[in-house]
């Protein structure tokens, strides 16, 4: 048998009816911004495996530090122990995360990255003796999959059967120049019938929702309402993380500060898994007692894993380089050209950019996994592009590394879509 058929014998891919689609392309190297199936056809990694392999796959400098580390020390329990890895880790990340980030718990992903962050603002309330239940959250935002994640996720697609589990959460619609006053009114209605602990959010764009942007101003004074009425601001920068928005973090943009942010994906590179989830002192003061009961006792096996580490240092450092910060600058050029480009085809509804995110929008009737987005995934992988349509949504997050020639390659394949409606 071949990979494809031996993958259908025991293996249940996520997002994936396999009734519809029971097949999976093997890929069996990746290197730069480019896969190779087993054939020996190359893909532009046009979305960086999920926004994670933003330096290119198999980065040469990555993997040679983590290969270092692998043999130095590569699994310790992180309750009770600490190993310079994890240290230098967090002195990294605390150099270049907003100011009033203190503190840092270890993860695996970034569902947990989130989990975490939900259970800090409920058990910060509750160490201090105040009933706060309920949580904030926008209309199709998306935090992950675990429980406490799906419940502050709005898009039912993921979440329709589990509904009835929930953490009881209140949503609010993304903030505009027209709808501020009204919003600001609808968290003090909210937080009136019942005291809201945290209000998570995906600030600038919404990954899942379809790459949706809107405006730091515009989030500005919700924020400030939220600080006023002592609502825990919880960031979910899992996606737009580590230079994809232009800055280190899409916070940047922001004048009010969250206080509690939740980091993966690019995180590790998408070498290794890793989350990890930050906060103020404020935060983590509420957790300091005598009283083990106000302990935050959460635990992964991997939490702080050496070699995750060590993938994560060397990750800042590509960030923070001068050729990465230039190639940032030149991949938002590149986007922009391409939007002028194409903003007038008659296919192309509209178009929109945060910093390296891309996305445009359709001006065609579809389903957000219907068989018009799928014909569009074939279609960009037939012209060696690899691409994951969100409904009318087509998006590029392509890594830092991307060549120009690959990038134009991405946009002559997104055209051939446009022209083939």
């Amino acid at each position: 048998m071949n990979l494809t058929e031996r993958d259908k014998q025991h293996i249940w891919h996520p997002l994936t009816q396999h009734k519809l689609h029971p097949e999976a392309k093997p890929i069996v190297k990746a290197k730069g911004a480019l896969l190779f199936d087993e054939e020996g056809k190359t893909y532009v990694d046009a979305v960086s495996s999920w926004y994670t392999a933003m330096y290119g796959h198999c980065n040469d400098y990555i993997v040679e530090r983590v290969h270092r580390q692998m043999q130095q020390l590569d699994q310790i329990i992180f309750s009770g122990f600490t190993h310079e890895p994890a240290i230098e880790l967090s002195e990294k990340l605390m150099a270049i995360l907003p100011d009033n980030q203190q503190k840092l718990m270890f993860n695996d992903n970034g569902s947990t990255s989130t989990e975490i962050g939900i259970k800090m603002a409920l058990q910060y309330h509750h160490n201090k003796g105040q009933t706060r239940k309920t949580l904030l959250a926008f209309e199709e935002g998306f935090h992950g999959d675990t429980f406490g994640a799906m419940s502050v996720s709005g898009l039912s697609v993921y979440n329709g059967p589990f509904e009835e589990f929930f953490i009881d959460v209140k949503r609010i619609p993304l903030p505009t120049a027209a709808n501020q006053e009204e919003l600001i009114k609808a968290i003090e209605a909210f937080h009136a019938e019942t005291p809201l602990a945290g209000f998570i959010y995906e600030p600038l764009v919404q990954g899942a929702a379809g790459m949706k942007m809107y405006q730091a101003a515009h989030l500005e004074p919700i924020l400030q309402k939220c600080k006023e009425l002592g609502i825990i601001l919880i960031a979910d920068e899992v996606m737009t993380g580590f230079g994809k928005t232009g800055s280190f973090f899409a916070s940047d943009f922001i004048e009010v500060k969250p206080d509690v942010i939740c980091l993966s994906k690019a995180l590790t590179a998408g070498l290794v898994p890793m989350g990890v989830t930050t906060c103020t002192q404020a935060i983590f003061d509420a957790f300091y007692d005598d009283d083990i009961g106000k302990g935050l006792f959460h635990a992964h096996t991997y939490s702080a894993n050496p070699i995750a580490c060590a993938t994560a240092i060397a990750a800042l450092d590509l960030l923070q380089s001068e050729e990465i910060q230039q190639n940032i600058k030149q991949i938002q050029s590149w986007h922009a050209a391409f939007a002028s480009e194409i903003v007038e085809h008659l296919k192309v509804h509209s178009t929109r950019q945060q910093g390296t995110i891309f996305a445009l929008e359709l001006d065609v009737p579809m389903e957000r996994y219907g068989n018009l987005r799928y014909q569009i995934y074939e279609r960009c992988m037939a012209e060696g592009v690899y691409l994951r349509p969100l409904g009318s949504t087509i998006y590029i997050l392509a890594p830092f590394v991307t060549t120009q020639e690959q990038m134009q390659k991405v946009y002559a394949a997104i055209k051939k879509v446009l022209d083939s409606f």
